[in-house]
């Protein structure tokens, strides 16, 4: 099983009436910014370890490194059961949290997939905490049209009503290696070594005997808010720091929208963002961070270390 180069430590810190878990590695006295890695989407914030270890020794040991579980991820649960989760929430509780560590100082901000969305938003809504922004395929929605609304909203509580009664419940394993198993049957790439540990820190073992994934099933229904394009392109002109978007070679977008959204869409969008460059990494998918650790690692060391 893959053994951490570097330590991470924990820590709950009280935002917004819940209990946030948080990664934490290196020193408290940094003196460079901290730099706050966002996981996404049923992720947690351990999935961060990769890179940290990839992480060269004089960079590490400039800065604090702050990896937090999102609201009903990893080990941030709510005290009662909650029914659906809203986007906007993750922006107020990433405020918080950059309150807690940071005050008024700005942050280096690294998100991949969701956690990169919500890190484009928050940079429009703050810029004036961000210092370095990259996004790893955080690429946003497609499109939609304000017809669709009554459909969206009828949807969301058709789901409602099916998570109360059970149909929403994600899978449990009878072991830890099931869990493994699911995590390379998503990601191929990902190696076994790696998969064995972060089976362990993705899922738990339940009273029942199961493991189970450290993941609110009340995620998987549909936000009954639309996409709103032109909100979104508002948020990236307002964002203030330099941008380094990084997409795997794989085109994952591509895959999950089928035509409904494309890449070269995705780069129109960015042209609203004043101070942007892209990357490229090979031989990945959309879990690049996993895939291809180190070269993640340097992009987002040469970039946010680099001049200005």
């Amino acid at each position: 099983m893959y053994q951490p180069l570097r330590t991470a430590h924990t820590e709950t810190v009280r935002i917004r009436n819940l209990d946030y878990h948080v990664r934490t590695w290196g020193d408290e006295a940094a003196t460079q910014p901290p730099l706050v890695l966002l996981h996404g989407w049923m992720d947690v914030g351990a999935s961060w370890q990769f890179v940290v270890d990839a992480f060269g020794e004089a960079f590490f040991g400039s800065r604090r490194i702050l990896a937090p579980d999102w609201r009903g991820f990893g080990h941030t649960r709510p005290a009662a059961p909650c029914d659906h989760y809203v986007f906007a929430d993750y922006l107020a509780d990433l405020d918080q949290l950059l309150d807690h560590y940071a005050g008024a100082a700005p942050v280096d901000l690294v998100g991949h997939s969701m956690g990169g969305n919500i890190a484009m938003f928050y940079a429009g809504i703050r810029p004036a905490r961000i210092r370095r922004l990259v996004n790893l395929e955080g690429f946003g929605l497609p499109a939609t049209r304000p017809e669709q609304a009554p459909g969206r909203y009828a949807q969301w509580m058709d789901e409602i009503r099916r998570h109360e009664r059970g149909e929403l419940a994600l899978k449990t394993y009878g072991d830890v290696d099931g869990v493994a198993q699911r995590l390379r049957k998503t990601n191929p790439r990902l190696p076994a070594d790696k998969a064995a540990w972060l089976a362990r820190e993705w899922a738990a073992l339940g009273p029942d005997g199961r493991w189970a994934i450290l993941g609110d099933d009340a995620h998987k229904i549909v936000n009954p808010q639309l996409y709103r394009v032109d909100e979104a392109l508002a948020l990236y002109a307002a964002i203030g720091a330099p941008v380094l978007s990084v997409q795997s070679d794989s085109d994952s977008l591509g895959q999950w929208w089928k035509g409904k959204y494309t890449l070269d869409e995705y780069h129109q969008r960015l042209g609203h963002v004043r101070d942007v460059r892209t990357a490229v990494v090979q031989d990945a998918g959309h879990m690049l961070h996993h895939d291809q650790p180190q070269v993640v690692a340097q992009r987002i060391e040469d970039f946010v270390a680099g001049p200005a």
